[in-house]
Order: C-alpha cells, then sequence, then structure tokens
C-alpha cells in the first residue's frame, strides 16, 4: 500500500511571490485578487473530474476544519481516538492529499490515494471530530456513500482511465472504448470540439445507445437564452444529445468574480478576454472560450498574466475534454527579457529543426513570452511552463503565448538526483536550475510552438503545397491530412498528450546544443557545454524516473510526460556507441542500485542525430494526420519489460524502492480589507496548507454546492 499513500517525507515548499507582488498597483492588485478568486471556484470542478467520491471527501474534510483547529483535532485524534502522532500526521497528510489534488488522485501521475490508517480509526476520528458530533446522521450518510471508495485499490480503482481498467468522470461508468469510437466519428461529422465538456451514455426502453454531450454552463439546457449549439439527433441507431448546465453554480461563483475583476483591467483586450470568458462560462459556448483566448494572445506583455477555463486535456482518458485550471501571476522582468531575446531568435532558429520549411507554419507568429512569479495556480499541480491556448487553430494561425514560471522553477532545487555518479550530481546542483529555464523556454517556445498540421479546408483548398510538399519518408506526395472537423485532440486522442509533450522535450535536447541559445541565458565558455549535458542528462534521467507512474497489470502509463520521458529514454539507449546506459549495482547502503550515465562527449556526435531522426518522425506523423504511425512508433518505444539488455521491469522496483515523494505547493491567499489588497503566505508545511484551504473558501458556503453537484452526478459513476 506504501504507494498509495502520502508519505510523511512528502516535502512541502512555499511559492514565494511576496517580492513582485508588492510593487503592484492597487488596481493591478484588486484585478489579480479578484482573478485568483474566480481561479479557485473554478477549481473546485476538478473535485468532479476526477472521480466519483472527490466532491463528497473535500467537501467533508472542508466542513470538519471550517469549525474546528487543526490542534483542536490534533488533541481529539489523540486524547479521544487514542491515536500516535505518527497517526495524526498521517491523517492531516491526507487531508493536504485531497485538498491539493482536488480528490483522491494525484495531480501528477494520475494515482489513487488512500489514508495511512486503519479504516476503523479513520471512521472513529471522522465520527468524534466536532462536525460528526453536531451532524452525526449527515457524517454516517457521508461514510455509507464514500467509506469504500476511499479506501478501495481493487485494480480499476487504482489509477485513472476508461472506465473498463481505470477511474474517470469524464465518461459515465458503462462507456466502452466502442462507443468511444462511435462518438468521436459523430464529433467528427458535427465538427465539434469537446473541451467543456463531459459525456454520459444512457440506454432508452428500446436498447438505443443515448450519448449525452454535457457542456459547462451556467446556463441549463431548458433555460430559454440562446441555445444555438444545442443539439438532438438520431444517427445509426443511436442518439446524440449536446446538453448544457454541468458544474453550473461552481460557472456562477467564477463569472462573479470575473465581473469584479473586470472593473480593473488594464486595457480593452484585457476587458473583452474577461467578457467572452463569462459568456463562454454562461451558456456553454466554447467559441466564446476562443474568442476570449484570441484577445488574451493580443493582450502583450501585461504586468498581471492570467488565463482560465478548461485547459489541459492529460485527465480524460479520450484525450479531449479540458481539466478546469486557472493562473494568476506578475511578470519577472530580468528573466523575461532572457526570453524576450529567445523569441527574437527563433526565426532563425526554427530552420534548424530537422524538418524542412513546408512542415513549418508559413508565417512565424512571434509570441509573448515572459518569465511569471505565480501568485495562484488553482488546478492540482503546478508546472514549470505552459504554452497556450490549447485551440489548433488559433495556435496555428493567430499566435500563442508562452509562460515560463520563474519562482516554480525555484522551487525545484533538491538533493542530488540518485543513480548519477558523484561528478555528475555536483554539475547537476550547479547547473541544474538554469538547464530547466532554458529546456522550459525551448519546450513551450519551439516544442508546441513549431510544426505544421497539415488541413484540407471546407473550399477543398489544402494549406499546403499538395503538388510541392513531400512526405519524409517516402518522398512521395502527401496522401493523408486533418480532414473538415478533425484536430490533433480528436485524431490522436489518448495519445495525444504523450505524444506531443514528447515532440516539445525532443525539440528542447535538440536546440540546447546551440551556444547562441545558451549565450542568451548568461553562459559562456565552459558553463555552456556544461549546462547542456546538464540538460541531456535531466531529460532522459527523468525516462528511469518515469517508471514510478507506470502500472505493469494494465500495462498502461499513468501521467502524459512521464510517458514521453520514458520514450525518449528508449530512444537514447538505440542510439551508437553507448551513449546511454542504465547499469545494476549495489548501493552504498549493500541493496540494489541503478547508475545512468550518459557519454557527455558523443552528445552532439551521436545524441543529437538519433534525437533528430525521431523527431522528424514525431513531426512528419503529427503533421500527416497519421495515427497510425504515430501509435505504432510510440508503442515500440513505451513497452516495460524484463527481457533483453535493460530489464526495466526490475529497474522499476528498484526505482519504486528508493523513490522520492513528490512535492506539495502552498500558494498564497489574497484579502480585501479597507479597499486594500493584502497578500497572506502560509508556512511550508500540513498545517501552512491545510490553512490555506480554509481561508479560500471560507466564505463561500461552497460545500453544500459540492455535495449537491455529487448528487445529481452520482447516477452515471456508481
Amino acid at each position: 500500500m506504501s504507494d498509495y499513500i502520502i508519505h510523511t517525507s512528502t516535502p512541502f515548499l512555499a511559492l514565494d511571490c511576496e517580492d513582485s507582488f508588492r510593487p503592484l498597483s492597487e488596481k493591478e492588485k484588486h484585478y489579480a485578487h479578484y482573478l485568483s478568486k474566480a481561479s479557485w471556484m473554478g477549481s473546485l470542478i476538478i473535485c468532479l473530474q476526477t472521480s466519483a467520491e472527490s466532491p463528497l471527501i473535500f467537501s467533508m474534510l472542508l466542513k470538519i476544519f471550517l469549525i474546528q483547529s487543526m490542534k483542536s483535532l490534533e488533541q481529539t485524534a489523540v486524547n479521544i481516538c487514542n491515536f500516535s502522532e505518527d497517526e495524526v500526521q498521517a491523517f492531516f497528510l491526507y487531508v493536504c492529499g485531497i485538498f491539493s489534488s482536488f480528490g483522491n488522485y494525484r495531480g501528477f501521475g494520475d494515482t489513487k490515494f488512500v489514508p495511512d490508517l486503519e479504516k476503523e480509526k479513520f471512521v472513529r476520528l471522522l465520527k468524534a471530530t466536532t462536525y460528526g458530533e453536531l451532524f452525526p446522521q449527515e457524517m454516517e450518510l457521508i461514510l455509507s456513500s464514500c467509506l469504500e471508495s476511499i479506501y478501495s485499490l481493487n485494480d480499476n480503482n487504482r489509477q485513472l482511465g476508461f472506465p473498463h481498467n481505470g477511474t474517470t468522470t469524464y465518461l459515465s461508468k458503462n462507456f466502452t472504448p466502442e462507443d468511444n469510437e462511435i462518438v468521436t466519428e459523430f464529433l467528427k461529422k458535427k465538427n465539434i470540439e469537446v473541451f467543456n465538456s463531459r459525456l454520459f451514455k444512457t440506454i432508452d426502453k428500446t436498447g438505443k445507445s443515448i450519448y449525452e454531450i454535457r457542456l459547462a454552463s451556467v446556463l441549463n439546457t431548458d433555460d430559454e437564452e440562446d441555445k444555438e449549439f444545442l443539439i438532438s439527433e438520431s444517427i445509426n441507431s443511436h442518439k446524440f444529445i449536446v446538453t448544457r448546465g454541468d458544474y453550473s453554480k461552481l460557472l456562477k461563483l467564477v463569472n462573479s468574480y470575473l465581473l469584479l475583476a473586470k472593473e480593473y483591467a488594464a486595457n480593452e483586450n484585457e476587458v473583452r478576454m474577461i467578457e467572452k470568458y463569462i459568456e463562454s462560462f454562461h451558456t456553454g459556448s466554447l467559441a466564446a472560450h476562443k474568442d476570449g483566448s484570441r484577445f488574451w494572445v493580443q493582450d502583450r506583455s501585461p504586468t498581471i498574466e492570467s488565463y482560465l477555463g478548461f485547459i489541459e486535456t492529460y485527465k480524460d482518458p479520450a484525450g479531449m475534454r479540458g481539466e478546469f485550471e486557472g493562473f494568476v501571476a506578475m511578470v519577472n522582468k530580468p528573466m523575461s527579457a532572457k526570453f524576450a531575446e529567445l523569441v527574437k531568435a527563433a526565426e532563425d532558429l526554427i530552420p534548424l529543426l530537422p524538418w524542412p520549411s513546408g512542415y513549418e507554419k508559413d508565417t512565424f507568429l512571434k509570441p509573448d513570452f515572459t518569465s511569471l512569479d505565480l501568485l495562484t495556480f488553482a488546478s492540482n499541480d503546478v508546472p514549470v511552463g505552459i504554452n497556450i491556448p490549447n485551440y489548433d487553430d488559433i495556435k496555428q494561425s493567430e499566435g500563442f503565448k508562452n509562460v515560463s514560471l520563474g519562482n516554480v522553477i525555484k522551487t525545484r532545487t533538491r538533493d542530488p538526483p540518485s543513480y548519477l555518479k558523484k561528478e555528475d550530481q555536483d554539475l547537476f546542483l550547479k547547473h541544474g536550475i538554469i538547464a530547466l529555464e532554458i529546456q522550459t523556454g525551448l519546450h513551450e517556445l519551439l516544442g508546441h510552438g513549431s510544426g505544421k498540421l497539415f488541413h484540407k479546408q471546407k473550399n477543398g483548398q489544402f494549406n499546403f503545397d499538395i503538388n510541392q510538399v513531400q512526405h519524409l519518408e517516402t518522398g512521395k506526395k502527401i496522401t493523408s491530412w486533418y480532414k473538415e472537423g478533425e484536430s490533433y485532440n480528436s485524431v490522436f486522442g489518448s495519445l495525444s498528450s504523450a505524444y506531443e509533450e514528447c515532440r516539445a522535450e525532443c525539440v528542447g535536447l535538440f536546440l540546447c546544443t546551440e551556444t547562441d541559445i545558451l549565450r542568451i541565458f548568461g553562459l559562456d565558455g565552459a558553463a555552456c557545454e556544461e549546462a547542456m549535458y546538464v540538460n541531456w542528462i535531466d531529460v532522459a534521467f527523468a525516462g528511469l524516473e518515469a517508471l514510478r507512474m507506470y502500472d505493469p497489470k494494465t500495462h498502461s502509463w499513468l501521467q502524459a510526460h512521464g510517458h514521453a520521458a520514458y520514450v525518449i529514454l528508449q530512444v537514447l539507449l538505440e542510439c551508437e556507441g553507448n551513449f546511454v546506459k542504465v547499469q545494476k549495482v549495489t548501493g552504498e547502503d549493500g541493496t540494489l542500485d541503478l547508475l545512468f550515465t550518459l557519454d557527455r562527449s558523443k552528445i552532439i556526435s551521436h545524441g543529437k542525430p538519433c534525437i533528430g531522426e525521431f523527431l522528424k518522425k514525431l513531426q512528419l506523423y503529427k503533421a500527416t494526420a497519421d495515427f497510425t504511425a504515430a501509435r505504432a512508433l510510440f508503442e515500440k518505444y513505451s513497452t516495460v519489460t524484463s527481457e533483453d539488455h535493460y530489464p526495466f521491469l526490475e529497474f522499476r522496483d528498484i526505482i519504486l524502492s528508493r523513490k522520492k515523494p513528490r512535492r506539495i505547493i502552498v500558494q498564497a491567499n489574497t484579502f480585501i480589507k479597507d479597499d486594500k489588497v493584502l497578500l497572506q503566505n502560509y508556512e511550508a508545511s500540513t498545517e501552512g496548507l491545510i490553512q490555506s484551504f480554509i481561508d479560500r473558501y471560507v466564505d463561500e458556503k461552497i460545500e453544500g454546492t459540492l455535495d449537491e453537484l455529487w448528487d445529481k452526478d452520482k447516477i452515471h459513476f456508481l
């Protein structure tokens, strides 16, 4: 069970943004405050996007801590329930896991975690809390509804995934892979994107399948306002209906704070952006959110940067539906200057990528690329960088933004990585932060920001020269492309996230060998070569650590970035000349250990050509919508076995035995007092994390809303 608990050694790190927040004007602070409130209200939707029990658990724990302090609860645990200090800490760690993940599955890795307590002790404490004693019948009802789910580690409960082998609330429990093919074909015919939806299947009295595509919106289906995108249609004995009203009460809260933020917007682009977000969340119109994203792209170099909505598709097993997230941050001007230089150089760097100009966008749309200090990242994980919007049509033809989160990168300082020889550990400590900044910059700007998708448009015209552009493997004319109604996510489905993250990481590896790029980041001489080497180690080494996120029972990868990293490692192991090696050794503690080595003298001669050839294939298959070839390529490098020269299943056991828990980030809150916005920081501890969430939601009464939404949805999942 140790793989499915929040360990006592879990590090807590405070996200520091005080130096960036303090100089803001009061108008800017108010704008940031209300956008943060909107983001945190929306992030509660993640509970409903994670598991059937997540909203009920989150609500229950919030109710407990809203009326009882941690100190009082600790006394109850020790004096009434006979808890040891370790058991008290285990309870608080479970609470921190639920709050920071917005549910009982990890934000990074998608695996379930359970209380590190005997079920009877867990129940005893819940019933002995002030809330449990004041409302015993309500507590009994909650426990009867979710206790078994809290502790279940059955095969299909241990990780997120399609209902037949995992857990999801994006799709109803009776949904099958065959259903996914049926619905995907319907979406393609109707040219519908489903970032802001969930999908529920029911069977009518005649045995006909009814697929409900439920849009996120304040309005419900029977409301009188505009319904132009709502559908009810039967095709091939299946009925498809598009409805709305998902997460209605939570989105109403989001919009109430967006209206307040609008009053403090700095310019017309920000006003129009917020108006379109409000329209989208009110009506369910994805087109309105796209329009808001367009205004966001046009808002260049704002002091306060923010984006929110249904964004990343990592958690949807079909790879099409977005998880809610919102972030608010302040520009870090010194670091942003470096990224601005990288943007200036981008048009000279793109031709260095290993594909011809026909596979690149007609015009490189220079993005805003800033380094930000986060005030708020309302989601279940905090990344180091972002490239958005994720709408292909906007990113390909209108533009995008890149964001590097500077104060998050700083939290990545850690003990020397395991499995490396001493001199590599020392270099990693010396250059690890700058290498991560470089890789993040290249990954976001020239990874996600590069490459063309070949489309046949509605008028029959192509967005590429079909007579000139050749297939990179056959040398013949291109014969496959994206048809009307298709997008990258709809064609690549569940593979889309891992595949694109792999492509972006490979771009970073490939281009970090360019000295001119390294100089942009202030490196020169020996430091250039050392930082480049550290970056190659970091990216390749991540593939080894990613084995923690592989499930041998289902033969599945539980996290897109980890899957991508493992694929890259496998590609590098194929390079000639023993470029990368992984060896079983005996550790200093006398038990089995691993040693990872990368020959720094062969990065240019062996590593770069190897990654270049692989990267060319990734771009080819993505550009031409060749999912069949892409899947075959990716599956080849995704396999984890105990066979051949590298027994990675055995390596996985060693890594699990030595793994270090992932950090939990504690974020600040803002409050208004006497019309002044104040920043409240919290200590990096279980106490700080729990208090930050109580302060975040104390005035909103959202626990009742979560209960109500859980009750409405449960029929589809239980």
